[in-house]
């Protein structure tokens, strides 16, 4: 026989752990304090497990509740999405798009769809982190990530790969001229380098050789940063070394501004993925941006193999 309490109280404990306490919650359910706190307590009742520690000015999720959250997250976004299809309001996407990006690639590369993608939909509000930070897609309630990587980690999520760019080691005429101009990569540890922390082994530098010869170089590390632009600024004024994706530096590239390093060698790749919690269900938000950024951006890099909806 069917639970006919299956789903009762979900929707008011999700509300809570998003506003952050019970009084808040109530407010936006239109509900006393009284009512969801009583909604939470049946609720634990039923599942036998608590969901929320409780103090008098905050609450926070138990590993159970954290987990159950999750799940509950997902199940209320099928249900909409259900109700959205059979109503047919797909046809034009609302509700807030919540998207993260790195910086650079959002600044430069994305935006011309954001602007596209506003202008189109009135209806939809973006909440956009500019951040290159590690982001848990699910628990934090990302509908759209986007992250450079030239590995993707296993995962659960969807990977839509959007861009791809060549990694290039650079530096000034003027660095080159002061200091040397490295014939080889393994002549890198003699020289000053800026390394982007982010990377999990960020001061060990690999080259391949058109022989397919590998030359792994621990590198002097003049500056350590989280933050491309900032270091990138600093390489511009000649001061040192620095390995990055093409996309960074395309237009100091054409200047002259930057000379290319070690073009002999075989340049590794790095792809710029768009990841999401799932396929079965693609809200109509998250399927007209793509639209959009296939349009404006996907089909300009048309090295990739890219999916369809």
């Amino acid at each position: 026989m069917a639970n006919n309490k299956l789903f009762d109280g979900i929707t008011v404990f999700v509300q809570v752990v998003k506003c952050g306490g019970f009084g808040a919650a109530a407010e936006v359910t239109g509900h006393s304090n009284s009512y969801v706190s009583k909604e939470i307590t049946k609720l634990e009742s039923r599942l036998g497990v608590r969901l929320l520690n409780r103090t008098t000015r905050s609450i926070a999720l138990t590993p159970e509740g954290k987990t159950y959250y999750q799940e509950c997250v997902q199940l209320i976004s099928d249900a909409e999405q259900a109700i959205a299809n059979i109503t047919q309001s797909t046809v034009e996407p609302k509700g807030t798009l919540k998207v993260s990006c790195p910086v650079w690639f959002g600044k430069h590369y994305l935006a011309d769809v954001f602007t596209t993608y506003l202008s189109r939909y009135p209806e939809v509000t973006l909440d956009l982190d500019m951040s290159d930070k590690p982001i848990d897609v699910i628990a934090d309630g990302y509908d759209l990530v986007i992250r450079a990587t030239a590995k993707l980690d296993d995962s659960s999520l969807i990977c839509k790969r959007i861009y791809r760019s060549r990694i290039c080691t650079v530096a000034t005429k003027q660095y080159l001229k002061d200091h040397g101009y490295p014939q080889h990569p393994s002549e890198l540890s003699a020289h000053s380098c800026f390394c982007y922390t982010n990377l999990k082994k960020f001061n060990m530098w690999e080259y391949l050789d058109k022989a397919g010869n590998k030359t792994l170089v621990e590198v002097q590390q003049r500056v350590l940063s989280n933050n491309t632009e900032m270091s990138l600024e600093l390489v511009t004024k000649g001061l040192g070394i620095i390995r990055v994706p093409e996309f960074y530096i395309e237009t100091q590239l054409q200047s002259g501004d930057l000379t290319l390093l070690f073009d002999d060698y075989i340049f590794p790749e790095i792809d710029v993925y768009a990841l999401y919690p799932t396929r079965k269900h693609v809200t109509s938000k998250v399927r007209f941006f793509f639209e959009v950024l296939d349009k404006l951006l996907i089909n300009k890099n048309r090295s990739l193999d890219h999916d369809v909806f």
